[in-house]
């Protein structure tokens, strides 16, 4: 049996400016936007290729406090064009840095270990890895 991770709920404190910064900065798919009265919103988002999304909204999600999730994570198969195109898109994302050595002979040196760094407006933190090959 496939266990799957669906959905993530990215706490936020403004709902139409996060849905910018993921949608217009990050390249995410909106999949949908959907209010239900004053009181209830739920915009979900996917990265591109990706099985699992994000979750934004008010009354119907989960209440955490904005900035408060810490080490979601993201995998490309090239993180210096990742970088390139978030730097592009006006994202502050960090260096690229080396996390320990790589367990195995992988054809790029920044596979498993190459790492950037970047929060959204609220400093929810995220992390890009690149896995460009997988054993």
């Amino acid at each position: 049996m496939n266990w799957t991770l669906e959905v993530v709920i990215v706490p936020v404190s403004d709902i139409d400016r996060a849905k910018d910064f993921y949608s217009r900065q990050l390249g995410f798919t909106v999949d949908h936007d959907t209010a239900i009265g004053d009181d209830v919103r739920i915009v979900q988002l996917t990265p591109p290729g990706s099985g699992c999304s994000i979750v934004i909204g008010k009354g119907a999600v989960p209440s955490m406090t904005p900035g408060s999730l810490q080490g979601l994570q993201l995998v490309v198969p090239d993180l210096q064009k990742a970088r390139a195109e978030l730097l592009e898109r006006g994202v502050q994302v960090g260096e690229i840095q080396v996390l320990g050595e790589s367990p195995t002979k992988m054809p790029d040196p920044l596979d498993n270990v190459g790492f950037v760094f970047f929060s959204d407006p609220d400093g929810n933190g995220w992390a890009i890895q690149q896995i460009s090959t997988r054993p």
